[in-house]
Formats: C-alpha cells, structure tokens, sequence
C-alpha cells in the first residue's frame, strides 16, 4: 500500500520534469525520449535505456537522421545495388551467350 503513494510521486516528478523541458525549451526530441522511455517502462532497465539514448544521439550527431530513417535509407541503398548487381550479372551472361553462338565453339575444340 505505501508503493502505490511513492509510485505516484516519481510519476509526478518526471511529469513535472518534462513539462519543465517542454515549457523552458519549447523544444524537446520526443521520439528521441520516448523509445528509451518505453525501454525503461517496459523492461525497467535503465542502463539499457540509456545506452540507447546515447547510440540514437551519436547516430543522428555522424548522420543528421534518427537512426529509424538512417537504417532505411541504408536497406533502400542496398537493395538498389543489389538489383543493379542482378542487372549486371545478367547483362554479362547475355553478353557471353552471343558470343559464344558467334563464335561457334565446336570448330575450336576439334
């Protein structure tokens, strides 16, 4: 019963914290906060809450994205030179096929 009451009152401490944030700054990085947020919430680890934070700042610091658009700018790059790679392959084994049919092969190997 005297969980419930101190519960509460960290509840209110960090409402009143972000509300400070928001109302000073007019400015804070929500989404930034609020995946450490739920990592806090959900698993209670704080240090791995943490660690994400700082990784997500670091990221958006070297890139200039938060780290969801960075990785699928990433996956869209990769796919790109992965279908020009399949072009590519293609192209050659095209490439080799008509060479091979004009230079007829089978008088070479005799």
């Amino acid at each position: 019963m005297t969980m419930i009451p101190s519960m509460i009152l960290k509840l209110f401490r960090i409402t009143a914290l972000l509300s400070a944030f928001i109302f000073t700054t007019a400015f804070i990085p929500l989404f930034s906060i609020l995946g450490p947020g739920w990592t806090i919430f959900s698993s209670g680890n704080v240090y791995k809450a943490t660690a994400q934070f700082l990784i997500d700042q670091s990221v958006k610091k070297e890139t200039g994205k938060n780290t969801l658009a960075y990785i699928g700018d990433e996956i869209k790059t990769k796919k790109k030179e992965a279908d020009f790679d399949k072009q590519f392959r293609n192209l050659v084994e095209k490439r080799i096929l008509e060479t091979r049919a004009k230079l007829d092969l089978s008088k070479i190997n005799q």
